[in-house]
Parts: C-alpha cells; sequence; structure tokens
C-alpha cells in the first residue's frame, strides 16, 4: 500500500469509489457543516476542501510525463537540470457547474487546473439541474431547465464538483445528457464531492459504468449500530444515509441554499 492509498477509507463499494480518510479534510469538513458557521467562511472551507479534493484525484486519475527543466542554477553548471514527473498539459478537461451548489466548487476547480492544463484544453460548462419531488417532498428525478456548454466532450475527462452526493439523481441526469446531446465519447467522468451516501454510491455507479467517485466522507448516520459498526459497504443494502425527503445525515443541510444565503 502507497502512502497515498493509506489515507484512503476502506469500503467494499468497488474500484471507482475512493473516500478520504484524514484528520485534516475531517477537520475541515466538519468545521463547514456545523451551524455556527456562516458566509464568508463557508467558501473559504469549500475552496481549501475542493483544492485538496482535486489534487488527490487529478493525482490518481490524470495523465503524466516525465521532464527535464531548467532552474536557476542551470547557468552555472548546465550539465545539471530538474528531472520528475509532472501533469500532461495538453489533455483536454470540462469543469462542469452544476448550479446552485456546484457554482463555487466548479470555479475553484478549474482556476486550479489551469496551473496544470493549458487554456486551450480546459473549459467550463453550467448546467441548471433543480430536484424534482413527489408530494411527500421525496426526489423522484432531476430537471434540467438551463445549460451553457461550450462544446464537445471528445476524449475530455469531464469533472463534476458538487458537494452533496445524496441521491444521485443529478449526476445521473447530467452524464445522461452530455452522452445524449453532446459529442463525444468522453474519456472518463469524475465526480468530486465533500459528503455522499450509500444511496448516491448505489445509484450513481449502477447508471455509468464510467464514472469514478472521489469523496472527503461517507454519511450514513440512519443506519443501524450493526452496520454502523461494519466496514462500509459490507452491508450496503442496510445502509441508511437519507432522511425521508432525502437529506443527508448527519450531513451539513443544503449547500445551496447556505452558499447563497437563499433564507435572507
Amino acid at each position: 500500500m502507497s502512502n497515498l492509498d493509506s489515507v484512503f477509507l476502506k469500503h467494499h463499494y468497488g474500484e471507482r469509489v475512493h473516500l478520504l480518510n484524514d484528520a485534516f479534510h475531517s477537520s475541515l469538513l466538519a468545521r463547514l457543516c456545523h451551524p455556527s458557521v456562516h458566509q464568508p467562511e463557508i467558501n473559504r472551507c469549500i475552496e481549501k476542501l475542493y483544492q485538496q479534493l482535486l489534487t488527490v484525484a487529478v493525482n490518481r486519475e490524470l495523465e503524466q510525463e516525465s521532464f527535464s527543466s531548467s532552474t536557476r542554477m542551470t547557468t552555472l553548471l548546465p550539465d545539471q537540470k530538474l528531472h520528475g514527473y509532472r501533469i500532461k498539459s495538453d489533455q483536454k478537461m470540462v469543469c462542469v457547474d452544476l448550479m446552485r451548489a456546484g457554482i463555487y466548487p466548479s470555479q475553484v476547480c478549474y482556476e486550479e487546473l489551469h496551473w496544470l492544463i493549458s487554456h486551450e484544453k480546459i473549459r467550463q460548462d453550467h448546467i441548471f439541474a433543480s430536484r424534482v419531488t413527489d408530494d411527500r417532498h421525496s426526489v423522484i428525478g432531476t430537471q434540467i431547465s438551463a445549460h451553457k456548454i461550450g462544446g464537445d466532450i471528445k476524449g475530455s475527462t469531464v469533472l463534476f464538483p458538487d458537494p452533496m452526493g445524496a441521491t444521485g439523481t443529478t449526476i445521473i441526469s447530467t452524464i445522461d445528457f452530455y452522452k445524449k446531446n453532446i459529442p463525444g465519447p468522453a474519456k472518463q467522468f469524475l465526480a468530486l464531492h465533500l459528503i455522499v451516501t450509500p444511496e448516491y454510491l448505489k445509484q450513481v455507479l449502477k447508471a455509468h459504468q464510467d464514472v469514478v467517485v472521489y469523496a472527503l466522507r461517507l454519511d450514513r448516520g440512519l443506519s443501524s449500530n450493526e452496520v454502523l459498526e461494519s466496514e462500509p459497504g459490507k452491508f450496503w443494502d442496510k445502509e441508511r444515509g437519507l432522511t425521508d425527503n432525502d437529506y443527508i445525515v448527519p450531513g451539513a443541510g443544503g449547500f445551496g441554499e447556505i452558499m447563497n444565503n437563499s433564507f435572507v
């Protein structure tokens, strides 16, 4: 096991799920979720968490290359250069802003990726997706009411920085939309979340075999004590992280609301 792998939580959800498990992220995410935390601290926490989460995903998922580069010392010692590995700058990337909660996380990831990827190879798309609920306020689907998509996704890594992976309907519907309406195919789809539920993982992994999920925390707070004491995913069918109206427990509340002060 490498040092990088050691920061991941052991689970039974399969190889396409990566759940971080370290004190730094846990501390900051717990702070973000606390009811005493408000703007602008909310966005500062989200920015730091997504910078860290993106770094982990990029190191594992994007193509790398060896390089040789001069340093400021090369003038004095011409034979001495820096050798190492770096992220290939010519690979295609698409960041998808799932409005509302994904607006700022996507912008953070989009800006960070410009340090690594050529500006000619990366863009940001915008999709307005909202929950569709029934009379009991349970989620029954997703409505995509507007979008601004820059072009095709052929050969691209398509990134979804969406804070809460609750039911999975938004990610599933959005990937369906890309596959049905936008020329491709994509190289891969990466979902980057702060929090996910077992229900989300089951639905998303089943719906799309080309999705890889990264998350900082797994919430299954409504599971029985027996399940909570077991390794995540061992009793997947018995795990529960959603209320009857599909909010995450222990969760953090609705990120779209708290990020935008919708209650004001």
